[in-house]
């Protein structure tokens, strides 16, 4: 569902109050939008809807917990580019990733960005329900629903726009805080309305399916999770799912998109295992109480169903996470055996071993597995992680600004090791450069302006770090500049 798409469903008066929740700084973009012809022709370019989304996923960082699991990452980022492959627009960028909260919901905003909130992906029963949802979030990109709305929307201006994209899915619904917020703040640009139709929701459906088909799931999954999600309505009192909430489902609605799922439903589809272990996962991990989480995975049967190998892998996880390493490595030993090529089960022991302090165990076990999968994310972060802990910095940084220069999408997480690889170095300049970038990709950019004043004041550097780090302390402190205009007119008068 698309953020402009929501903001008709939300109340106004809810926008408002999510506005609010924000830090009121956000770095304009500086972009001129062309205002002449007929509406479809006036659609931002591709570069400038890329930097509006980049921007909502900096105030996004800054606001709400993103699971920061690379593993968990990489499976959400290999589904959706399955769908991508098989969509309308195979060669358009997107970024995939998770958000840790409770509510079932998912959303998409500019330039490609498709977050999932955890709870939704613990509740589907099966890869093709969650490939489903990610499939009608793609089709509002790819049918440039998202772009189409923003031109009826430009006289916000994209930094407001963008805060709007956060305001969306961080909004309190707090009363009382929303009174005292209404006296402080000039709301004025954000009562605009948007047209923005459910004709676009039905298109969503049908596209969402037809890629479905050609990326062999079955697309029965995207009418079944709404079908599922509007009979369980019951359990949430007055209220909706949030999922239902801003992607408004009718009997009519899931009628024909089942009836066109069955036309196009491919033959002979079996459930990938790796979803499951995902899900195993997510839940360990982000289960309130270790010892919650320990009892869940103990039970016969889970709900929703788990095959045996997720939930003993969720088990061991569970485990681990409580601190009873033997008893987890017992379990992941096991599973490794049974099923030999599944990455999880070494790639978890690894980890294990990481966790428990076995430094030296866990850098072999990082080494039989990048011989197999020499560019895998995951397993560069986790090696360059025990390369660290034993104090060989040197190849830490070289590890990490290979997977530096791979990465489509810049990691702050990358960066935080980068910075301490290069202060274990004594490199002080690339240290506070590492963290400069850090500290912008989380929506911290006066942080960011610090680091690379810090760096520009160290001794003995080249020309060349001397001249990167000036450009880009120039490029930061106008980015600040302007952050600290859109703060003072936010100001109460």
């Amino acid at each position: 569902m698309s953020f402009f798409h929501r903001m008709l469903s939300y109340p106004r008066r809810l926008l408002l109050l999510g506005l609010l929740c924000l830090s009121p700084s956000l770095p304009s973009l500086a972009l001129d939008l062309p205002n002449i012809g007929d509406p479809a022709e006036r659609l931002i370019t591709p570069d400038q809807e890329r930097q509006l989304g980049e921007a909502f996923m900096r105030r996004l960082r800054q606001q709400v917990p993103l699971i920061d699991d690379p593993e968990l990452n990489t499976y959400i980022s290999t589904l959706g580019n399955r769908l991508v492959a098989n969509s309308d627009t195979p060669g358009q960028r997107f970024t995939f990733f998770i958000v840790k909260d409770s509510a079932i919901n998912a959303f998409a905003a500019p330039g490609g960005f498709i977050g999932t909130h955890s709870a939704l992906i613990l509740a589907a029963r099966n890869e093709s329900e969650l490939a489903g949802v990610l499939a009608h979030e793609i089709a509002h990109v790819t049918q440039k629903h998202l772009v189409r709305a923003y031109d009826s929307a430009s006289r916000m201006g994209l930094p407001m726009a963008a805060a709007l994209l956060a305001a969306i899915l961080i909004g309190t619904q707090d009363t009382e805080a929303g009174q005292a917020a209404l006296m402080s703040v000039q709301a004025g640009a954000i009562q605009q309305q948007i047209n923005f139709t459910r004709a676009n929701e039905s298109e969503a459906d049908h596209i969402g399916m037809q890629t479905l088909a050609r990326s062999e799931f079955d697309p029965r999954g995207m009418p079944g999770f709404f079908e599922r999600l509007q009979q369980s309505t019951r359990l949430y009192g007055d209220g909706l799912p949030p999922f239902l909430s801003t992607h408004p489902v009718t009997t009519d609605r899931i009628a024909e998109s089942m009836a066109r799922a069955e036309q196009t439903r491919p033959q002979h589809i079996q459930d990938s295992l790796n979803f499951y272990l995902a899900q195993a996962k997510l839940r360990a991990l982000t289960t309130a109480d270790a010892k919650q989480a320990v009892a869940y995975f103990n039970q016969p049967k889970t709900d929703p169903p788990l095959p045996e190998a997720a939930r003993e892998y969720g088990h061991a996880l569970a485990l681990a996470r409580a601190d009873d390493y033997a008893a987890a490595r017992t379990i992941l030993t096991r599973l490794g055996k049974t099923d030999p090529d599944r990455i999880a089960y070494p790639l978890a022991l690894a980890q294990l071993d990481l966790s428990a302090g076995r430094n030296d165990a866990a850098l072999e076990q990082y080494r039989t597995l990048l011989r197999l999968y020499p560019t895998n994310a995951v397993l560069v972060e986790g090696y360059t992680q025990a390369l660290l802990n034993t104090g060989r910095h040197g190849e830490a940084r070289q590890l990490l600004e290979e997977a530096r220069r791979r990465q489509a999408q810049p990691d702050p997480g990358l960066y935080l090791l980068l910075a301490k690889a290069a202060t274990g170095m004594k490199r002080e300049a690339d240290a506070h450069e590492a963290m400069a970038e850090y500290y912008y990709l989380n929506g911290q950019t006066f942080e960011a302006v610090e680091q690379l004043t810090l760096a520009s004041r160290i001794p003995g550097q080249d020309f060349y770090q001397a001249s990167r780090i000036e450009a880009r302390l120039q490029e930061l402190e106008a980015i600040a500049l302007e952050e600290k205009a859109k703060a003072d007119e936010n100001e109460p008068r």
